[in-house]
């Protein structure tokens, strides 16, 4: 059961993390659209909202991907390209869904590569973020080690030498 509830917790927050991400390129839309005189990105008028429930939906589809394809593996040990083609597998598996409602015809298409497109990246910056709050735990980590330092016959231990 706890299992379970971490995987939920985990899900959950990968949804949100993603939603935040792609509400803050949605803010980028409404910017541009403000600014740039002619421009009319009026077919959906809030677009940090219009990008933000499906980013949310793509980060827990991902995280279930995750768990299947990257199953007892750390993010050390994961490769950035595989973790991205997983991220475009969970936007393929979003997209499915939405292009049968608009009936599989060219602006399905545009949707769903958009939506794959997004979810690849997304998948790739998880990874990055995941593994620069790796690094800085380590960095943290390696202070308080030094901090201890070794005892001399340690250290002649170390450097080969004979107590």
């Amino acid at each position: 059961m706890r299992g379970w509830l971490r995987r939920i917790r985990g899900a959950v927050g990968m949804g949100l993390t993603w939603a935040v991400g792609w509400a803050f390129v949605g803010f980028a839309i409404e910017l541009v659209q403000e600014l740039v005189p002619g421009w009319n990105g009026a077919i959906v008028d809030i677009w940090p909202a219009a990008l933000a429930y499906p980013a949310f939906l793509g980060g827990v589809v991902f995280s279930g991907v995750l768990s299947i394809a990257g199953r007892r593996r750390r993010f050390d040990q994961l490769s950035l390209p595989r973790f991205a083609a997983w991220g475009a597998l969970g936007g393929v598996l979003l997209s499915l869904p939405i292009m049968a409602l608009l009936g599989f015809t060219l602006p399905s298409f545009v949707v769903g590569g958009v939506i794959t497109t997004l979810c690849t990246s997304s998948a790739a910056g998880s990874l990055l973020l995941a593994r620069s709050a790796e690094d800085r735990e380590l960095l943290e980590a390696s202070e308080h080690v030094a901090e201890v330092g070794l005892s001399s016959d340690e250290s002649r231990e170390l450097l080969g030498g004979r107590g």
